[in-house]
């Protein structure tokens, strides 16, 4: 055996793989992918805010629409809407 070390490479690679993963998570490198998800986080709810804030208006014009819409139909000389 003359102090010769028998590995496969498959064990080298998940040590060395398992290495870098703990100084990353040691380094605060990780750090970033929270911040990513918190980005996204915000995101969505700024667009469900958004899409909520734009139903309202929607239907406040639909709704306005229908009245502008009666008063054509009913519209007579003799009286205002």
């Amino acid at each position: 055996m003359n102090g010769q070390r028998f590995s496969h490479p498959a064990v080298d690679f998940l040590i060395t793989f398992l290495k870098t993963r703990i100084d990353r998570a040691r380094s605060g490198e990780l750090d970033r992918g929270a911040s990513a998800v918190e980005w996204v986080i915000i995101s969505a709810v700024v667009v469900a805010i958004v899409g909520v804030v734009a139903a309202i208006i929607n239907q406040a014009l639909k709704g306005g629409a229908d009245k502008v819409s009666d008063c054509i139909e009913g519209a007579d000389a003799s009286k205002t809407c």
